[in-house]
């Protein structure tokens, strides 16, 4: 949805809501005839842990969204500044504005995202871990305790990766990698490690440190980089790898729910090109002509692949509730999911991703150490925030559409879709009684009715939802919601193609 800068733009907001019937992912409607409502606390903590929202008081949700009756437009506007300084922490500056529309007063209220270091925001009464709320839908939902966690992570430079393994040893560690790693650094570093033994080099890097009895102890990175088998302390710092015979999880063939599955393990270099193998012999290949010459092109580029993978190795949460769960690769008909635990971190963002300056890093030695950790096609990564550019380029380069990036506080997800060149039998529709009204009048076809059956459901949609609900590829049906939206059938909440787009009825 348009932000609200004036009265055309908030009439606007407010007839977008009259046709879905609910509020959205960024705008909270509130009649507050008799004052604010408790609730409002939290929606406030929502949005300002999240992309930031409005708020619109004065307006009636229950009937269809008109200016509220009694509105007293200055006494909220105090009680809005008082909640905002005294109920939550921090301290939250509102941007406010009072339009009046059909004669009557209406308030609109912009509360902006704070700053990943003042994150989270949430209500004193309740405290930190009780009162700190995101915004799902169009409605706040409480943060885990592992979610506050990873905000708070946001405020200083996290060292999970610098941690001291102290049931390994030196012996835990591949030293035919390490020895390479060792001379790359000594070669491209000379003037700091040029001379230097190997022991002291290990603890510069951080790859090992000494413990309280002076034996030296790889690091967690140094482990995960250089181990033998770092499965050994971590067991579930792993990849888990599943390639499933239909769209969605649920689908299954006869005798099976998937066809290949594989828990990949070893140090990070190896995991990747494990994954890279597993990927490769499930995925279909196509062909592309041109002129008198054929060639065989892959669902998903090697080069794609690798560096989904290896960022989400790089950047995954590895705190200690971190560790407990694996990076997950799931292969689809039409798509490759990689999610990792733990969200973006520092100054990245969906919006950012793609630009040219490098990126914060969650895990800076594992970072580093990766640049100078060797593969057999190179390093596993430049660390100079190329690598989402990289599997972007690689993408259109085959001609397939760009990747979708998910960001959530707990996990990040990234899907490489697939080339829909009709090389797969797309699912059959499950028609519904609405649908098949639809399907039976000129306007809209049974493919479209789902849509709409869908969204009027959910009431909002994104097409990550859709797509999963419908089991139909995300390339397909983003065809054909922007067809229902030229028709007026649906309504974008958001600009252009932000990346919290969500789709609403429009009437």
């Amino acid at each position: 949805m348009e932000p609200i800068t004036d009265e055309a733009s908030l009439r606007r907001a407010l007839e977008v809501m009259q046709r879905s019937g609910t509020d959205t992912q960024t705008v909270e409607v509130k009649s507050c005839i008799g004052g604010l409502t408790k609730d409002l606390a939290r929606t406030i903590s929502a949005f300002s842990n999240g992309s930031g929202g409005t708020l619109v008081l004065g307006v009636d949700e229950r009937r269809g969204f008109v200016p509220a009756d009694g509105f007293d437009v200055g006494k909220i506007q105090d009680a809005l500044s008082s909640m905002c300084t005294e109920k939550l922490e921090p301290v939250v500056r509102p941007l406010m504005d009072v339009y009046v529309i059909d004669g009557a007063p209406v308030l609109v209220a912009e509360i902006p995202e704070l700053r990943p270091k003042d994150k989270p925001c949430f209500v004193r009464a309740s405290s930190r871990y009780g009162g700190s709320y995101i915004r799902t839908g169009d409605g706040d939902r409480r943060l885990t305790t592992y979610e506050v966690d990873r905000l708070m992570e946001e405020h200083r430079q996290p060292r999970h990766d610098e941690h001291l393994v102290g049931e390994a040893s030196m012996d835990d560690l591949d030293q035919s990698l390490l020895q390479r790693l060792l001379a790359r650094e000594r070669r491209v570093h000379a003037r700091g490690f040029a001379g230097m033994d190997d022991a002291t080099m290990v603890k510069k890097l951080h790859i090992a440190r000494r413990d309280e009895t002076g034996a030296l102890r790889p690091t967690l990175a140094g482990l995960l980089a250089l181990g033998t088998y770092p499965q050994e302390f971590f067991p579930r710092l792993n990849v888990t790898f599943t390639c499933y015979p239909g769209f969605t999880k649920d689908d299954a063939t006869a005798d099976r729910r998937f066809l290949d599955s594989a828990t990949l393990v070893g140090p990070i270099p190896a995991i990747i090109d494990d994954l890279e193998a597993a990927v490769a012999r499930n995925a279909r290949t196509g062909a592309v002509v041109e002129g008198a010459f054929r060639s065989d092109v892959p669902d998903y580029p090697p080069v794609a692949v690798r560096e989904a993978v290896a960022n989400a190795l790089m950047h995954r949460d590895y705190s200690e509730e971190g560790c407990a769960t694996p990076v997950f690769v799931d292969l689809y008909r039409d798509r490759l999911e990689v999610t990792n635990p733990g969200g973006l971190y520092g100054t990245v963002t969906i919006a950012t991703m793609e630009s040219a300056l490098g990126g914060s890093s969650r895990n800076m030695r594992l970072a580093t150490l990766l640049e100078s950790t060797p593969t057999e096609f190179g390093y596993v990564a430049e660390n100079r925030g190329t690598g989402y550019r990289a599997i972007v380029r690689e993408l259109a380069r085959a001609g397939m559409p760009a990747p979708e990036p998910e960001d959530l506080v707990s996990y990040f997800r990234l899907t490489l879709v697939a080339r829909d060149d009709g090389r797969v039998e797309r699912p059959v529709a499950r028609t519904t009684p609405a649908a098949a009204q639809h399907a039976g009048s000129p306007d809209l076809d049974a493919e479209q009715g789902r849509i709409v059956d869908a969204i009027r459901e959910l009431e909002s949609a994104s097409i990550t939802e859709l797509a999963r609900r419908l089991s139909v590829p995300r390339s397909t049906l983003s065809k054909r919601v922007a067809r229902l939206v030229e028709r007026g059938v649906l309504k974008p909440t958001q600009p252009g193609s932000s990346p919290k787009q969500r789709y609403v009825l429009a009437g």
